[in-house]
């Protein structure tokens, strides 16, 4: 009958295929963003490293000639801001094996939390976890956490004389040496002074979710670029940070991976 066409099988697969769009192997974390990837990741970058509020940086790139609204970038720092942190995480050089410990108190609505913080030798941020306890459970869960993001045993953990530690490190950790000598921790107790900084121009944290999704961001990429300079020569501390900031291109150039 006249009209009607026949295809054999291979034919009418190899017309499908032809037809057909290709589908996306990579995605982009900023495909339909109308600002390119340098804004954006400056924006990210400007308010976890420095003690910058939404607007802050809204008026920062508006003197730039670049139109935002703060609103803008808190959802480039909710959508891209724990996804960076995970890349120079994973990209940096393995941290020291020697851990300082410690917790610290937070007031969120009325009620007081914990935020366990791990530093090593070198005062980098390893891990960071807000709870309720500060009980032998929630010493277990933290040491959890950091094994499981880390990856190696420390040769040594170093903490306060909260009696939490003791318990849970015979628990998951019994063959690492342990410390509780007075101002050994001092590493790690100064270490929460940049949180209480946020904490008070963020005038506290709303919900023990939102300081657990800040601290976790904030620790990574802040300490990543928080290097000694009475440490370093002039021109030591410069090749310092330039192969941070070289790091932190490959991390924001790499969100697909935290994806």
């Amino acid at each position: 009958m006249r009209g009607i066409v026949r295809f054999s099988a291979e034919n009418a697969i190899r017309l499908f295929v032809r037809h057909t769009p290709r589908m996306r192997t990579s995605f982009s974390p900023y495909h339909r963003h109308r600002f390119p990837t340098e804004i954006i990741s400056h924006c990210v970058w400007l308010y976890f490293r420095l003690a910058l509020s939404f607007r802050d940086v809204e008026e920062m790139l508006a003197m730039r000639g670049i139109i935002l609204t703060y609103k803008t970038v808190r959802e480039w720092c909710l959508k891209f801001g724990q996804p960076y942190a995970n890349n120079l995480r994973r990209r940096s050089p393995r941290r020291g094996d020697r851990w300082h410990l410690d917790e610290v108190f937070l007031k969120i609505n009325g009620r007081i939390h914990y935020l366990w913080r791990a530093v090593d030798q070198d005062g980098d941020v390893l891990d960071i976890l807000v709870q309720s306890n500060r009980d032998k459970k929630a010493a277990k869960k933290f040491f959890r956490k950091l094994l499981k993001g880390l990856r190696y045993v420390p040769s040594m953990i170093i903490t306060d004389k909260l009696r939490s530690y003791n318990a849970a490190k015979d628990a998951v950790l019994p063959s690492v040496e342990h410390h509780q000598q007075k101002y050994r921790n001092n590493r790690a107790e100064n270490s929460h002074q940049p949180t209480r900084l946020r904490e008070r121009l963020m005038r506290r944290f709303k919900s023990p979710a939102h300081a657990q999704r800040f601290l976790s961001a904030f620790g990574i990429i802040a300490s990543h670029f928080r290097v000694g300079p009475h440490l370093y020569r002039a021109s030591g501390y410069r090749d310092v940070m330039r192969s941070r900031f070289a790091l932190w291109e490959v991390a924001i150039g790499a969100g697909t991976d935290a994806y």
